[in-house]
Formats: C-alpha cells, sequence, structure tokens
C-alpha cells in the first residue's frame, strides 16, 4: 500500500520488459502479481509528473494486465468507457515513457485516442458511449467473417446513462459476440446516485451466483458472471479466461476498489478522482483563486434561501460544479440524477411546469448530450430553465472532447432563448440572477477556473436584456467583447486606441450600440471564447449583412480546427486570443 506518490521514478524492472501486450503473454501467470505491484508505482508517479485522473486507474490494474494477457490486442478490440481508467493500458501499450507528457502539448492525450496507438479501439471522453461502439465492432468482424474478440469495460456510474441500456438492448436483439465488463467501484466523480446504482451496489452483492440468472442483466438475455473481486488476479483470469471462450454476449461484473493500493485516495475516491501535478517543495504553494464555479455555488445557496421554488439540478457533477453547499444545505431541493444529461433538461421541463425554478448546472460539452431535450422540451415549451452553463470555452488540459466550444451555435438559434456571456464572477451573478428572474429559457455560460474579479461582491442587479456595457471611446477599430477575454481585449484596445464594449448579451445582441459603433468606426472586432462557426462574431455578421454599412467586421474566436491538449493560457494564445494576438490581428487587418 502507497502512502505518498513518489517523487523519484520507482524501480519497476518487471515493467520495463513490457514495451506491447506482446511482452506482456510472455510473462508466467504468477509473474502478474509483480508487475501489478510495478504498474501501480509507475502510474502514481507518472501522474504526479503531469497530473490527471488516476483513481479509477489505479482501480483497473489487475483488469487491464489480465485484458491484455488473455486478448489478442490491437486484433481484439478492448474500448474503456470515458477513458478516466486508461492510464494502465497506455502504460503497457507502448507508452510507458510517454507516460510523462500527458497532458502537455505533443504529449499524450489525456484519454483514449486512436490516432496515437491502434491499442486505442475508440476515442472516449464522454460516458456511456463503450457498448455502442463495441457492439459496433463486434457486428462488423461477423459480417466481415472475421474471428474477433470486442470487450467493452463500463464504470458504473457509467452504466447509469441511457445509452448503454439502449445498447445492451440492442446487443441482446443481434447476439454479437460482446463481453461487457462492469467496473464496479461504487462511484463516479461523486457517489452514485440513484436506483440503478443503489441496485448495482447492494442486489447484485448480495445475492448468490444461482439467484444471478433472473436478475437485471439475465433479464436483458446477457449471460451474467460475477460478482467477482476485480483485484485478484487469481479469481479474475480464470473466470475472464472462460467467459471470453463464448460467442454470445457476455456480462462480467467486477468488484474494484478506485484509488487501490494508494491510501489516500482509497480514502477518498472523490477528492482523488484527478490530481495536479507534483510541484518541487522548493516552490511555495499558489493560494487558490475563487474559480466561476465557486462563485455560482455561491449565488444558488444564497438565492435558494430566498426562494423555496429555486431547485437545483446536476448529471452527476456535484463537486464540479461546485453544488456541494447548496446539496448540503438544501438537500431536498438537490437532484443529482448521475450520468443522464436528458433526463436532467427534461426533469428540469417538468419543475417549471408546476411552477418552480429549475437551475441546471452543467458543463457546455455535456450539454451537447442533451440537445434535444433543450429545443423539444424546455425551448419550445419556452419554460422556465436557468441554464448555468460551466466549463463553456477553452478547458485546457483536458482537451477537444472536454471543450466547450459549441454552445453559443447551438443555442442561439433556438428562438427564444437568453443568453448570456459574463466577463467576470460579478457579471456572473448578476446574469445568474437576471436569468432566473427572466420568463422563459435562459443560459449563463462561463469558463473554467477564475476570472478577473474572484472577490465579487453580494450584491445582485437584475440587468436590463440586450444591453451592454462601454468600456473605453478610442478611434477606427470598435472591439465587441463577449465573455471572461475581456482583460486581454482592453490590453488590446489600450495599446490601438480603439473602442472596447463589454457586449454581455449574444441574445438578444445590443443592436442599437452595434448601429453606433459601425457607423463611426472602419472596423467591428467580436472577440470570444468559442467556435468562430455560428459563435457571437457570426451573429453580429447576420445583422450587419443586410444594412450595407462600410464598416468591416473582424471575428475572433476558435478556429475551425480541434485544438489539443495545453494550459488554458497556451491555448487561448495558439488561437490568437491573448493580447498579443487580438492586436497583431486587428493590425493586420487594418492593413
Amino acid at each position: 500500500m502507497f502512502q505518498q506518490i513518489p517523487t523519484q521514478r520507482p524501480t519497476t524492472p518487471l515493467l520495463d520488459q513490457i514495451n506491447d501486450p506482446a511482452d506482456l503473454r510472455r510473462l508466467n501467470a504468477d509473474q502478474l502479481p509483480q508487475l501489478a505491484e510495478q504498474l501501480r508505482a509507475y502510474l502514481l508517479y507518472s501522474v504526479g509528473q503531469t497530473g490527471g485522473h488516476f483513481g479509477a486507474g489505479l482501480g483497473v490494474v489487475e483488469l487491464t494486465i489480465a485484458l491484455h494477457y488473455l486478448l489478442d490486442t490491437p486484433s481484439d478490440k478492448l474500448i474503456w468507457d470515458v477513458g478516466h481508467q486508461s492510464y494502465p493500458h497506455k502504460i503497457l501499450t507502448g507508452r510507458r515513457e510517454q507516460m510523462l507528457s500527458m497532458r502537455q502539448p505533443d504529449g499524450l492525450a489525456p484519454f483514449p485516442r486512436m490516432s496515437e496507438s491502434p491499442y486505442d479501439a475508440f476515442g472516449t471522453g464522454h460516458s456511456s458511449t463503450s457498448i455502442s461502439a463495441a457492439l459496433g465492432m463486434a457486428l462488423a468482424a461477423r459480417l466481415q467473417g472475421r474471428r474477433q474478440k470486442t470487450v467493452a469495460v463500463i464504470g458504473d456510474g457509467a452504466m447509469t446513462a441511457g445509452m448503454a441500456f439502449e445498447a445492451l438492448n440492442h446487443a441482446t436483439h443481434t447476439g454479437g459476440d460482446l463481453l461487457v465488463i462492469l467496473n464496479d467501484n461504487d462511484m463516479s466523480i461523486s457517489h452514485n446516485e440513484g436506483g440503478l446504482a443503489n441496485y448495482i451496489c447492494n442486489d447484485l452483492k448480495n445475492r448468490t451466483a444461482g439467484e444471478q440468472t433472473g436478475a437485471l442483466f439475465g433479464t436483458l438475455d446477457f449471460e451474467h458472471h460475477g460478482p467477482v473481486d476485480g483485484n485478484d488476479l487469481e479469481q479474475l483470469l480464470p473466470l475472464l479466461d472462460r467467459v471470453l471462450q463464448s460467442e454470445r454476449p457476455q456480462f462480467l461484473h467486477l468488484l474494484t476498489r478506485k484509488g487501490k493500493g494508494f491510501e489516500p485516495a482509497e480514502a477518498d475516491p472523490v477528492g482523488y478522482h484527478a490530481i495536479g501535478k507534483i510541484e518541487p517543495l522548493d516552490q511555495r504553494p499558489k493560494p487558490k483563486k475563487a474559480t466561476f464555479a465557486n462563485s455560482f455555488g455561491r449565488w444558488i445557496t444564497e438565492l435558494a434561501a430566498q426562494d423555496e421554488r429555486l431547485v437545483g439540478i446536476t448529471p452527476a457533477m456535484r463537486e464540479g460544479s461546485d453544488l456541494v453547499a447548496f446539496s448540503q444545505q438544501f438537500p431536498e431541493r438537490y437532484f443529482d440524477v448521475a450520468i443522464a444529461e436528458q433526463h436532467a433538461v427534461t426533469l428540469a421541463a417538468g419543475f417549471a411546469c408546476e411552477g418552480m425554478k429549475p437551475v441546471v448546472a452543467i458543463y457546455s460539452t455535456f450539454l451537447q448530450r442533451a440537445y434535444d431535450q433543450l429545443v423539444h422540451d424546455v425551448a419550445i415549451q419556452d419554460l422556465d430553465v436557468l441554464f448555468a452553463i460551466d466549463r463553456a470555452g477553452l478547458v485546457g488540459e483536458d482537451g477537444a472532447t472536454h471543450a466547450g466550444l459549441f454552445d453559443i451555435s447551438y443555442l442561439r438559434c433556438l428562438p427564444g432563448m437568453l443568453i448570456m456571456t459574463p466577463a467576470d464572477e460579478q457579471e456572473q451573478r448578476n446574469m445568474l440572477y437576471t436569468g432566473y428572474l427572466h420568463q422563459g429559457p435562459a443560459a449563463v455560460r462561463y469558463p473554467r477556473g477564475s476570472g478577473s474579479r474572484p472577490d465579487a461582491s453580494d450584491s445582485l442587479e437584475q440587468l436590463e436584456i440586450g444591453k451592454s456595457r462601454p468600456i473605453r471611446q478610442g478611434e477606427r477599430v470598435a472591439i465587441l467583447n463577449f465573455g471572461p477575454l475581456l482583460p486581454a481585449a482592453a490590453q488590446a484596445a489600450e495599446q490601438l486606441n480603439a473602442t472596447l464594449v463589454d457586449m454581455r448579451f449574444v441574445k438578444p445582441l445590443d443592436c442599437e450600440q452595434i448601429d453606433r459603433l459601425a457607423a463611426s468606426h472602419e472596423l467591428l472586432v467580436s472577440v470570444e471564447d468559442h467556435a468562430i462557426q455560428g459563435g457571437a462574431g457570426s451573429a453580429v455578421g447576420e445583422y450587419l449583412q443586410p444594412l450595407n454599412v462600410s464598416c468591416q467586421l473582424l471575428t475572433l474566436g476558435v478556429p475551425d480546427r480541434w485544438i489539443e491538449h495545453a494550459s488554458r493560457q497556451a491555448q487561448l494564445a495558439e488561437c490568437g486570443l491573448d493580447a498579443d494576438g487580438i492586436r497583431t490581428a486587428i493590425e493586420a487587418q487594418l492593413g
């Protein structure tokens, strides 16, 4: 049992021999526990150097070894749901020494990626996709006349999403050669919520093997095995070997321990779901600033004390969205629906129908998963649902799968949707309050991390809908800022003596302000932490186009390509969205 994360590379002579799974298969089975110990040590060390997810990975060390030992990967297909638990897989598939580049520019991706390795059979970053993808691969192999084992490893948290059960239902119908492994560590990021989680946690664990044939997964016509200790290779290897002999749908239920082998993570699996990199002892730790998420958490808790109609809804993101205090102070009005974004949105619609005031706290990248519900169940019915959209824009080291770059595009096309982009935490509070009081659907999008006013006051102001805030008056160029890039835009405006306006609202736009600026400036420049296509700048262009104004429009945002993992500041600089990039683009446009 490890007590702390190693700061020096551990001695791992057996692991160092494993450069691909073929090397692993040459070992004797009695060597595998020793390999697991060394793999766990190296995982701790490497994540300590780079930061990242590791709690789930520590729990599947034995499973990862067993799968690559018994499967003929990459010919056989192995899909890791979400990808949080894929670090041991990366270490064993030729990327051991590259692990120190994880989450850094030009380094390893933080999730499985098909272009990175042939052993990454499917790219995963969002949850609950593995069974669908694995079934497609299994059926393709059957149609092509190939013998291929296909395995999906899915956590008990990811099993709460409806997509996983859609895939299980279809697998039964098709009879594909598919093994679904439930990695049951009784955790998502937070503790799992809901009846299914309780069923998996309690009912299955308390049944005898004979009784389980009539249980849920057996009813779905999967041949059910387990539960068995997934951290015990002596139990796991023979069972897994036997299960892999079958060519019909199989379901293997494994019990693992999140953070296995690292005592602090076993004691606090929520806190150790992921970590930042270990800084050298001679560097003083920087005091943490309050984040936009913290500001939201403070706001919703304060407003809930004032208005009993307020309910808070999250799809398994209590800690990330900072709903901890709210959940503790108002447990009867707090609803963690597990990884079920579609249900979260329509649940909010139901609350709104009965006169409640639902607030859906959700990451931008996860709101994508509930778009039809947002359109059909909320927007068309013009219901009072407030979407607090966290992690909007570039998110840094988690990379493209978690970037929130499309929410303006897919929200602003919806009639009646109010969309606000706070420049700082004080504006965030005021916009959340404004959206809460608004009659109809409203969205406030804000980024990961801290803004320019983490010490926002407790005051709340209901903003006039669709009205911008002038910051400075200049000449020739007017910069229209949408969101948290205001400090960079302000610096560029000072250098260029440009006018600067904090637009605040994407929908409705402050068209009167745009008219004034277009009539008195040569160039309008929109700035946003969002994809250029369909974003706030596109909205400005759509407004200006029929007016035939002589003023030019330059739209600055995230270009039309996937932005790879790096720090958020490095990503912004790469996209030309820091002060230098904004100034340089304007100067180039002016010629």
